[in-house]
């Protein structure tokens, strides 16, 4: 099924990747186990979006708040994360997608920021689409830095304090060169955005599943899709209006 051509295909998908350790716990697997299984997923995810014309992927790897899980954890996630960039840089080059990282990266290993930053130099020139891994990151977090690098701006009188506005900001934030995501999944069964992409989502239509992610798959990717494409989104306006712009 292609939909390049379908305007109610997202452009912007945003997936919130949850229900590792309880996949875990339901199969008796090993602690951290269910973070191995959860990488896998990744790549039939990424292939089918590509496939059907999405034009930019942003997922949720691991977030400012996940410093506080249990240090073997973190340890085995940001070996997984080293482990996932290797994989997907290759990847990423026969695929022709540029591969992106967003976050505060002071708190990671200099050694996996040099990984982080030689993938994204290797991959920037690829425009088919942009897989971006979200790591350390906080959509409040995003605000703050954001409205401190304006204010920095202001500071050295490259900005006016009249030339900000919402377009300026949007421009300035992570993912700013990118349309503001349409569809935004989450995987585990919660209904919250867990200070995810708090200002780019501010449109985005939300699809909450209770499949946990190690098992969520391609089929369920397609169903969220047809969910998106039956929700009409007015953007403040109303009903009649669309259907007249239509």
């Amino acid at each position: 099924m292609t939909h390049s051509e379908d305007n109610h295909l997202p452009k912007h998908v945003a997936i919130i990747m949850d229900g590792n350790n309880r996949f875990a716990k339901k199969k008796h697997l090993q602690k951290g186990d269910g973070h191995r299984e959860g990488k896998n997923v990744l790549d039939p995810i990424v292939e089918h979006s590509l496939k059907v014309g999405v034009k930019a992927l942003t997922v949720f790897a691991f977030s400012s708040e996940n410093w506080n899980r249990p240090q073997y954890e973190v340890d085995l996630l940001m070996e997984l994360l080293k482990d996932t960039i290797n994989e997907q840089i290759p990847r990423m080059e026969k695929f022709e997608i540029s591969l992106r990282f967003i976050g505060d990266r002071s708190r990671i290993s200099p050694e996996l920021q040099d990984l982080m930053l030689h993938a994204e130099q290797r991959t920037a020139k690829f425009c088919n689409m942009t897989l971006t891994i979200a790591v350390s990151y906080g959509g409040m977090w995003d605000i703050a830095d954001t409205a401190k690098r304006i204010a920095e701006q202001v500071k050295k009188q490259q900005l006016e304090v009249d030339q900000i506005d919402s377009d300026l900001f949007g421009k300035m934030i992570s993912l700013g060169d990118l349309p503001p995501v349409d569809l935004l999944i989450r995987t585990g069964g919660d209904y919250r955005l867990s200070n995810f992409l708090l200002w780019q989502c501010a449109y985005a239509e939300l699809y909450f599943t209770q499949t946990l992610w190690p098992e969520f798959n391609v089929q369920e990717l397609e169903h969220a899709f047809g969910v998106f494409s039956g929700r009409e989104r007015r953007f403040g306006k109303t009903s009649e209006q669309i259907q007249q712009e239509k």
